[in-house]
């Protein structure tokens, strides 16, 4: 391959793009990557496109290795399967939906768990035919509200998306083994510093899922780990140890007036200055915060709900809504059309709307809790005896130094990254929504059980992105970069000519060549430019240019070296390996 950039559709900028959030943002579309088509949807420019090719070549070489058989759905879905698996309410207003012109629902996919399975379905018969692992690569679709972060978070993307069936739980383990083994290996191929942490599956279903997650300051995920142990999870899927249930020792709860104290911090000081309870020590994790959320349900109308954590926490709604999952919920404000719920002051006991509590709300353990009144809190609270909770819910924030929840002997360190891959073992679920079932080797019915594995393609070259760049610009990885090397005519005099000679040359050597041969482009531009792209090796033809001599730049450790002209192509592929 041979790219002159003299005649590629390429446009670098020295400007920041005014949307531009984050470094991979800024970058790609700087360097003519990608550029802005509507709002979270990208052109992809021939160099971006290459980049993005390259990607998607290591995945299917991966999924073949693994023994998936490609194919490709439509991306135009209709109604029915997805109204068959609850997910067309499921998914709410994430999911683009449309009419065609017989009035017709459709939608255009953002997975395809219930089109695989109706193929199963519709292709299969007999154990024989299994086990299977089909996979394709899709552009998929998620009406975002707030587009973000340029590919990290769009409303159009590229997946691969891959769905293995069996007729054995041991089966659904090892094809989930060998995806994530799988995975691996394409994460470490594309140069992803990645973690691999426990996760929810939310509206995908099943049981066991991790995450693969690109480590990046700008993540919008947040993940543990543990001090002692191996032990790593999205902060979705971090569980509390609770305290173990104790005997009721408190006294009898008791009211105080307590006025102007609506918050944590007026309350526990004002605790302390009276001496409520009999005592002066009073942290804000002896409090009992109770915070009223509205849960959006899919296809149902808003309920209340309340939520018990300790005074020190806060509510995490990314958490609350996993647990939530499929609804959604929003913080509840309008305290005036319920006066049976004092802002500042609600209290678990007697409480009008279902509530959940943290588990560190154990049976047993005594609070400083609202008293239901304006201005009155109460001290001696106990969970069990004053009040019982209608169950359990993991919404509070998570923090660095939290007991690790595997092991109890380390604390939780935090790291944030980009999520990459995701895999599931979901089970029956879905060949359950539509009754497959195949005729087993004793000839009685066997129902399939089936996993899920995805990769964001787009997302895994921001990914890339975030993690190899410098303060000049992008710094490819070798095995993704969109070419091997980077000629670059520094000037005049016959240089330009022997810049695409030496790119001719490089090119029939099974190099991947992009060149400088602009005309009327002054070195610094070329040489900013090139740092920009970001391409591995860059081969300036310069002033040694007579002696036979050009210089070889490594893009990633600067290092510089004169070589012979004669000798540039083999010294490239021998580095390149």
């Amino acid at each position: 391959m041979l790219l002159r950039m003299s005649s590629l559709l390429l446009r670098t900028l020295r400007e920041e793009p005014a949307d531009a959030e984050v470094p991979s943002h800024r970058l790609l579309v700087r360097a003519g990557f990608i550029r802005r088509a509507a709002p979270g949807g990208y052109t992809w420019l021939p160099l971006g496109k290459l980049v993005l090719d390259r990607v998607t070549a290591v995945v299917r070489e991966e999924m073949h290795a693994a023994g998936g058989q490609e194919i490709s759905f439509p991306a135009l879905l209709p109604r029915e399967p997805y109204e068959t698996s609850g997910r067309w309410t499921e998914y709410g207003d994430d999911l683009f939906t449309v009419k065609d012109r017989r009035g017709a629902d459709h939608l255009l996919a953002p997975t395809h768990e219930e089109m695989a399975t109706l193929l199963v379905q519709d292709m299969t018969g007999s154990y024989r035919d299994f086990p299977l692992l089909l996979f394709q690569i899709q552009t998929k679709f998620r009406d975002e509200a707030r587009p973000r972060g340029g590919l990290l978070r769009g409303r159009e993307f590229l997946m691969k998306d891959a769905y293995s069936y069996d007729l054995t739980e041991n089966g659904l383990i090892e094809a989930y083994e060998r995806m994530r083994a799988a995975y691996q290996r394409i994460f470490t191929r594309l140069g992803l510093d990645h973690a691999i942490v426990s996760a929810v599956s939310g509206a995908m279903g099943g049981s066991v899922s991790e995450e693969f997650l690109a480590a990046a300051e700008v993540g919008e995920d947040t993940f543990v780990g543990c001090t002692d142990c191996d032990y790593a999870a999205n902060t979705e899927a971090v569980s509390t140890p609770a305290p173990p249930a104790r005997e009721v020792t408190a006294p009898t709860m008791e009211v105080h007036d307590t006025p102007e104290t609506p918050t944590i911090a007026s309350l526990v000081e004002l605790a302390n200055e009276r001496g409520l309870g009999g005592r002066t020590d009073w942290t804000a994790a002896d409090t009992l915060k109770n915070v009223v959320v509205t849960v959006l349900h899919p296809g149902h109308g808003p309920e209340l709900l309340a939520i018990g954590l300790p005074g020190d926490r806060e509510v995490d709604l990314k958490r609350l809504n996993a647990a939530l999952a499929p609804a959604t919920a929003v913080l509840f404000d309008d305290f005036e059309s319920r006066p049976d719920l004092v802002k500042g002051y609600i209290g678990p006991q007697g409480i009008t709307i279902p509530y959940l509590a943290d588990p560190r709300v154990a049976p047993g353990t005594a609070w400083l809790t609202g008293a239901n009144e304006p201005g009155k809190h109460a001290t001696d609270v106990v969970a069990g005896r004053d009040f019982n909770p209608d169950g359990t819910i993991e919404a509070a924030v998570v923090r660095p130094g939290d007991p690790c929840p595997a092991c109890g002997d380390g604390t939780l360190t935090m790291r944030r990254g980009i999520e990459i891959g995701h895999i599931f073992q979901l089970g029956r679920r879905y060949t359950d929504a539509f009754k497959v079932d195949v005729l087993g080797a004793d000839g009685k019915p066997v129902r399939p059980t089936m996993g899920c594995y995805g990769i964001g393609l787009s997302r895994a070259v921001a990914a890339i992105a975030e993690q190899h760049h410098d303060e000049q610009g992008l710094v490819w990885p070798a095995a993704i970069a969109p070419a091997d090397v980077h000629v670059v005519a520094a000037g005049k005099d016959g240089q330009v000519e022997a810049a695409l000679a030496l790119a001719a040359t490089l090119s029939r050597a099974g190099l991947r060549v992009l060149v400088d041969d602009r005309p009327n482009v002054s070195a610094g531009v070329k040489f900013t430019d090139a740092e920009l792209i970001g391409i591995p090796r860059c081969v300036v033809v310069g002033r040694r240019l007579a002696e036979g001599f050009a210089e070889l730049r490594d893009r990633r450790t600067r290092e510089r070296t004169e070589v012979p002209l004669v000798d540039m192509a083999g010294v490239i592929a021998a580095e390149l390996g």
